[in-house]
């Protein structure tokens, strides 16, 4: 056994280095984070891979619009699985709505009378909602109504996409890179509320059944799977299921602070999955437990870090 190398900073250190700092300790939250940093850093740089990310909490009010939208934009995810709201929140920063810093110790009952809504310490408008629901009857009664008769979440969120001006977006940015946005839980968020109330008087059918098809189809035909869970509920099960009958994926690092002691997915150690065939067995895996606002964009700094200096090397 080797001893516990003590981690040394240096001021001019990059995340990379301090991640490589951590993984020489080895053990405990820096190991596993540097672990994290290793695969992700193979999954950006290894052609062989197609990239899924899995999106549950509120990622996209919370600060990390932009960072996953430039991953799409740059090629380093080929696919994403994601919550309703996340795709809400992103839509109403398209159309021009914006979430503020709030308080999370906020007496709500004067948040509702000023119509503002909560998320922990962030606050956003109801106007964006009802902006929103504008703004999404628009582009629905744009789509070809022949289309609307039987669609999938990714091929209506690539109809969204062109049709909104935001190219910060994410949606657009997916639909522009032809990246798949699968939701499976759509119907709950407030998007999926305006599609339910749509669909009353026009011409709307959702089919599931596609979405998981494309995603099924994706990840067999695929040389390798890494996939990058943050936080977990439908999402991480949705794109682990989706590789059972490839045997599962090779690669994956998942972020949460939920505990597994209670048997929910979401909390549960990637290592689980290999029972269940989600995970080949030799797969490479890296949970860390922790806030994704704080761990996801250092580890893809580092993970670029180091994708830099490859190539930098090579040249």
């Amino acid at each position: 056994m080797r001893h516990i190398k003590q981690i040394k900073i240096k001021g001019s250190m990059t995340t990379s280095d301090l991640a490589q700092e951590m993984g020489e300790a080895g053990v405990l939250g820096a190991g596993r984070f540097s672990s994290a940093v290793e695969i992700c850093s193979e999954l950006f740089s290894n052609k062989r891979y197609t990239n899924i990310l899995s999106i549950a909490g509120p990622l996209v009010p919370a600060g990390l619009r932009q960072i996953i939208r430039d991953l799409i934009h740059d090629r380093m995810i080929d696919a994403i699985v994601t919550t309703g709201a996340n795709i809400t929140h992103d839509l109403i920063e398209a159309v021009g709505y914006h979430h503020t810093v709030g308080t999370s110790s906020a007496n709500d009952m004067k948040l509702k009378r000023k119509n503002i809504g909560r998320i922990y310490d962030i606050y956003i408008s109801q106007r964006a909602y009802q902006r929103l629901e504008k703004e999404a009857y628009r582009i629905l009664a744009d789509i070809d109504q022949e289309k609307r008769k039987n669609i999938s979440t990714y091929e209506l969120l690539w109809e969204f996409g062109k049709r909104i001006h935001d190219d910060t977006s994410i949606v657009r940015t997916a639909q522009r890179r032809t990246v798949p946005i699968f939701c499976p839980g759509i119907f709950d968020s407030m998007l999926g509320m305006n599609l339910w109330t749509f669909s009353q008087t026009n011409t709307l059918r959702i089919n599931p059944f596609l979405d998981f098809s494309k995603l099924v189809d994706m990840s067999y035909e695929a040389d390798k799977v890494g996939v990058i869970i943050l936080g977990g509920g439908v999402p991480k099960h949705h794109v682990l299921a989706a590789n059972i009958l490839r045997g599962g994926v090779d690669a994956a690092i998942q972020v949460t602070l939920d505990r597994p002691e209670a048997g929910g997915l979401s909390g549960a150690p990637l290592e689980e999955a290999i029972s269940w065939n989600k995970i080949a067995n030799k797969g490479s895996l890296a949970t860390v437990i922790g806030d994704a606002t704080i761990i996801f964009p250092m580890i893809v700094l580092a993970a670029l870090q180091r994708k830099s200096k490859k190539r930098s090397s090579s040249d």
